[in-house]
């Protein structure tokens, strides 16, 4: 069973930049596809990206589009998510997701692995 930690969070002022990460343990994360969600307070979760470990491709919400990108790292057997351009809006919880073949579905309840959650605040 693929266990998922998170890291990478912290405080940065608008405009900044952080890289998240989302390392498997238990296996590798060959045929699984990897979604990164957040949750702000009082909000429901929420897609961010998601990509396919098999063949690389990616998805992004309309709201990152262009700000953020996700990777893989295969010698690391994690995924990446790089944020430029942090917004305050961007304040949440993110969560690292992970569900085995292809999910092209941008919705939590598709994905059954997850990780514990590291935060993200987007502040002056």
């Amino acid at each position: 069973q693929v266990q998922l930690v998170e890291s990478g969070g912290g405080l940065v002022q608008p405009g900044g930049s952080l890289r998240l990460s989302c390392a498997a343990s238990g296996r590798t994360f060959s045929g699984y596809t990897i979604g990164w969600f957040r949750q702000a307070p009082g909000k429901e979760r929420e897609f961010v990206a998601r990509i396919i470990w098999r063949d690389g491709s990616t998805h992004y919400a309309d709201s990152v589009t262009g700000r953020f990108t996700i990777s893989r790292n295969n010698p690391k057997n994690s995924v990446d998510l790089q944020m430029n351009g942090l917004k305050p809006e961007d304040t949440a919880v993110y969560y690292c997701a992970a569900k085995i073949g292809y999910n092209l579905r941008p919705t939590s309840y598709s994905y059954d692995l997850w990780g514990q959650g590291t935060q993200v605040t987007v502040s002056s």
